[in-house]
């Protein structure tokens, strides 16, 4: 079972889940849009059982003690500065680091940034940043399954998710996400504020330049059904990372990797972890 904590940090206090000895083997997980920590309910049990420490926090505006109002404060620095004050607290040199869809990206640009502090990198489906962003202005399929993020940073987003009970907030989760956790995301984020926080990622974005190649170890792991990421970054993204790297692909598996199929992901991440023990 994994255990609830608050992190403290000079941006406000993290909720965040955990598992495993707290002596042992540092793993820290990035949820992405729109979920919480409890996406990684199944690979915290079993990180935990390895002897790992495992921290899942509820990001920059999903945790209700770190939700500043302005969109300029979700630029890509400023959730990057929370993965290494969440490091702080733990009094981490060394961590793993593992991300989704927008916490990837975070993980990407940590990595990137501070290979120092970064053992290994597991991204699941968000590729890296660079050829993605240049994907969606150069290639004209990831332009389209991109749409979405224009809908995200218009102002009248909230009122758009939220009616009618929240359908089209819940129709993002469809398929793959598990009904008890879509149940979850949705009262999370159908608190005051709570989904204008999120939906402030995507409009921070503009803010957010180049991270540059990454050097640390990496894996990433891309499913053919996700309708957001199409091929070309996925392919591509293999340029952008000097240091030892490893492509999966999931054939019939949508979006919502670590929920969809768990079982799958947590044994690629636990191999990469293994392979990289240093």
């Amino acid at each position: 079972m994994a255990e609830y904590i608050q992190i403290p940090t000079p941006a406000g206090k993290f909720d965040a889940l955990t598992a495993g000895p707290e002596d042992g083997r540092p793993v820290l997980l990035l949820h992405g849009f729109p979920e919480a920590a409890v996406q990684w309910s199944e690979q915290l049990s079993v990180l935990g059982g390895a002897e790992c420490f495992a921290v899942a926090p509820d990001q920059r505006g999903y945790s209700p003690g770190a939700r500043p109002e302005q969109a300029t404060d979700y630029r890509l620095a400023d959730l990057v500065g929370d993965v290494l004050a969440i490091a702080e607290h733990f009094g981490w040199q060394r961590f793993d680091l593992v991300g989704h869809d927008l916490g990837a990206i975070v993980a990407w640009a940590t990595a990137a940034e501070h290979p120092d502090r970064v053992r290994t990198l597991t991204a699941a489906s968000m590729p890296h940043p660079d050829p993605f962003f240049e994907a969606i202005r150069s290639d004209e399929d990831q332009h389209q399954r991109s749409g979405h993020m224009q809908v995200f940073q218009s102002s009248g987003a909230e009122k758009t998710l939220l009616a009618d009970n929240a359908k089209k907030l819940r129709q993002i989760y469809y398929p793959g996400v598990p009904q008890h956790h879509v149940d979850d995301y949705v009262q999370r984020l159908t608190e005051p504020g709570a989904l204008t926080a999120a939906l402030n990622w995507y409009r921070a974005m503009r803010y957010s330049g180049r991270i540059g190649p990454v050097e640390v170890p990496t894996l990433y792991v891309w499913s053919t059904e996700d309708t957001a990421v199409g091929s070309t970054a996925a392919l591509a993204t293999g340029d952008h990372v000097t240091g030892p790297y490893r492509f999966e692909m999931l054939e019939d598996v949508s979006h919502w990797i670590p929920e969809e199929a768990p079982e799958t992901f947590t044994r690629l991440l636990l191999q990469h972890l293994v392979a990289h023990q240093a």
